[in-house]
């Protein structure tokens, strides 16, 4: 496990952008694995940054996000393809056909939509860089804590706690979706290279349980401790138990 503890956020951003832009940079056609909520998003400025810089180009680029939100439109603005749109898709030179978001609406079959998405992932290669970010209770993706993990990409219904914490991107609690579909836990650690990144003293308990001690489904980030070639980006804050 490589560990970087950075000063603040704006640190951490950048730094996260220097680690996928030299994945980028190495590989004729890359694949990377996406994340979403506020954590990643300083990092995407600093990628969107960089493409207009014609530092970076975004031409041979493959993408998998890591979740979506059951019953959401591609175009919901509360979806997480509409988050990839706002903060990086619109703004760089990315194919659309490159594009891959496990869309789950309009009574569209779940299993089919979970096997086809971990097949496309299979036909590209697999995905060479994945950027996670973790939930105040271990969680990865949508895989919440639990007895038993799933391993591949599944339809998995929200806890409370992350439906609380996921409400302030939404008007009402109420709005929030109950079902989301999320890579699972063995199609993360099928990546190549992974990087989660955190900050803030909110998830500073989180990072402690996760990679300071044992290793339990009860802790889904902590099976991360057993990748090949895991990066841990976090500042100050979130370090602060660790």
């Amino acid at each position: 496990m490589e560990i970087h503890i950075v000063n603040n956020y704006q640190e951490l951003s950048k730094k996260a952008a220097n680690i996928v832009a030299e994945e980028i940079d190495q590989k004729s056609r890359v694949v990377l694995g996406l994340a979403t909520g506020s954590t990643p998003e300083g990092m995407y400025a600093q990628l969107v940054k960089r493409y207009r810089d014609n530092k970076l180009d975004f031409d041979q680029v493959v993408t998998f996000n890591l979740d979506e939100y059951a019953g959401l439109s591609p175009d919901h603005p509360q979806s997480y393809y509409y988050y990839m749109r706002c903060n990086l898709f619109d703004h760089v030179n990315i194919k659309p056909d490159n594009i891959f978001v496990p869309s789950c609406f309009n009574n569209k079959d779940a299993g089919v939509v979970c096997g086809e998405y971990d097949r496309k992932i299979d036909q590209s290669g697999g995905i060479d860089l994945q950027v996670l970010g973790i939930g105040v209770n271990g969680h990865i993706g949508f895989n919440e804590p639990g007895q038993h993990l799933q391993t591949q990409t599944h339809l998995v219904d929200l806890v409370e706690e992350t439906i609380e914490a996921n409400s302030r991107f939404f008007d009402s609690i109420d709005q929030v979706p109950r079902q989301a579909v999320t890579m699972g836990v063995g199609s993360i650690m099928h990546s190549e290279k992974i990087m989660l990144m955190a900050n803030g003293k909110n998830k500073a308990r989180a990072i402690q349980e996760s990679f300071g001690g044992l290793v339990s489904t009860r802790v889904p980030a902590s099976l991360l401790q057993l990748h090949r070639n895991f990066i841990l980006l976090i500042d100050k804050e979130a370090a602060s138990l660790f």
